[in-house]
């Protein structure tokens, strides 16, 4: 069984994908690993490596090309990645997705932020994502129809997102 979760900053999708992923004795690989993982390869600190990135485009396409090549490698996995779900070769392709506030008020108490501060980051790195997906692989982000099943995090609690994807991946596993 492979899984893809996917969604947009502060929808809950690297924190959903590890529980997910413990919960049913699968492997985790998250796209943050992966720049984590290419920063230490480079020497530099994920700040320095997030803008050396931010000025080579190859590093998006790297992890997305990584995510690509562990799909296809490994059997029980969740990937969770901003194109996990149109990277990743995947059984079931999950959309996390909340209210623009509601991700900006998560994303500020991750990173100890202001909330406005938050929604302006938010705001200026997805305008950047758009246009570099539609760039890089012809990829309209807003285009939700690869997703067999889409979640709103702003209307069920942590460990019920969890339990919605599980049991939507035994009822697909008990299916095929």
């Amino acid at each position: 069984m492979k899984v893809a979760i996917s969604g947009r900053a502060g929808s809950g999708t690297s924190t959903t994908a590890e529980k997910v992923a413990k919960k049913l004795g699968m492997e985790f690989i998250g796209a943050g690993d992966i720049f984590r993982r290419m920063a230490k390869q480079k020497n530099m600190s994920l700040q320095e490596f997030g803008k050396y990135a931010e000025k080579n485009p190859e590093i998006d396409k790297e992890i997305d090309q990584k995510q690509r090549e562990i799909s296809q490698k490994r059997e029980k996995i969740v990937i969770e990645g901003r194109l996990a779900g149109w990277m990743a070769e995947a059984d079931i392709k999950i959309w996390l997705k909340a209210p623009l506030k509601l991700r900006a008020k998560r994303v500020a108490k991750r990173d100890q932020i202001t909330h406005e501060k938050a929604l302006k980051r938010i705001q200026k790195r997805e305008k950047s994502e758009k246009k570099r997906y539609k760039k890089f692989y012809d990829i309209n982000i807003y285009d939700k129809s690869i997703y067999g099943l889409i979640i709103d995090t702003s209307k069920w609690n942590q460990n019920s997102v969890v339990e919605i994807i599980e049991k939507s991946i035994k009822n697909f596993s008990n299916e095929t």
